[in-house]
């Protein structure tokens, strides 16, 4: 059995189109939306709207967590709009959803991401997709556990959880030979991101998830250049599968 993982997919289709390829199944762990590009200014929803020097403005606030003053200035910009904003942003993610979702293979493993809207998604999924948050798949001869969304952080992203709700989901999961997670478990080497410069949330939850049950692989994304892609807790692998949107390469999972 070969699967491809991938995550953090944020627009990139053209590569998602190809990320299949050889594989028997795709799993994906989440974050297709592309709203800010913090590499690409001219990307995303927001440059769309309000232009690449906009977002540049943006991304310099956020990263220097001036979350407050990052908020303000949107909001004057999103009060220029004509139309609601609500409205505006839910056009785009599904523009951005139409195209991401057409390609997908037959079968696709999927749960949500932090920025995912996950109200959307019966909209644009093909048939052969089947969506999974707090719930087992057979991939093969592996149970898959999966646990989509993100935890509360000042970002305010779309799909942030609180920690008890997160924790139901992965007691719901239970033992598995691999659990797939958009957020890492609480290892800090793990939540580093170092062009960011800084931690991103991780889940105790998965952390105490490990330690009891032992999983063979854990799977995650959610940080983008993690100061530690992998590390081993007991006999559990846990790895970081990459950016697919920077990398447009899965992660090979063979058995």
């Amino acid at each position: 059995m070969r699967v491809h993982v991938v995550s953090d997919v944020h627009g990139n289709a053209e590569a998602l189109a190809r990320a299949g390829e050889g594989a028997d199944a795709l799993v994906c762990l989440g974050d297709f939306v592309l709203f800010l590009d913090y590499h690409d200014a001219g990307n995303g929803i927001f440059a769309k709207l309000f232009g690449a020097a906009a977002a540049d403005k943006l991304v310099e606030l956020r990263t220097a967590r001036r979350f407050d003053e990052a908020r303000d200035w949107s909001r004057c910009l999103w009060a220029s709009l004509d139309e609601e904003p609500k409205v505006v942003i839910e056009r785009e993610i599904r523009s951005q959803y139409a195209a991401m979702f057409a390609v997908l293979p037959d079968p696709t493993y999927l749960t949500y991401g932090n920025v995912d809207v996950p109200h959307l998604w019966p909209d644009f999924l093909p048939a052969h997709a089947t969506v999974l948050d707090g719930q087992t798949a057979q991939i093969g001869s592996r149970t898959w556990g999966f646990v989509g969304g993100g935890l509360r952080t000042p970002m305010r992203t779309p799909y942030e959880i609180d920690d008890d709700v997160y924790a139901e989901k992965v007691a719901a999961v239970g033992a598995v030979d691999v659990l797939a997670c958009h957020i890492p478990p609480d290892v800090p080497d793990l939540l580093y991101d170092v062009e960011a410069r800084r931690f991103e949330r991780g889940s105790s939850a998965v952390l105490d998830a490990i330690r009891d049950t032992q999983p063979d692989l854990v799977l995650f994304g959610h940080v983008h250049q993690p100061l530690g892609q992998r590390t081993r807790i007991g006999r559990t692998e846990c790895v970081n599968v990459g950016h697919f949107a920077g990398t447009g390469t899965p992660y090979i999972v063979e058995y």
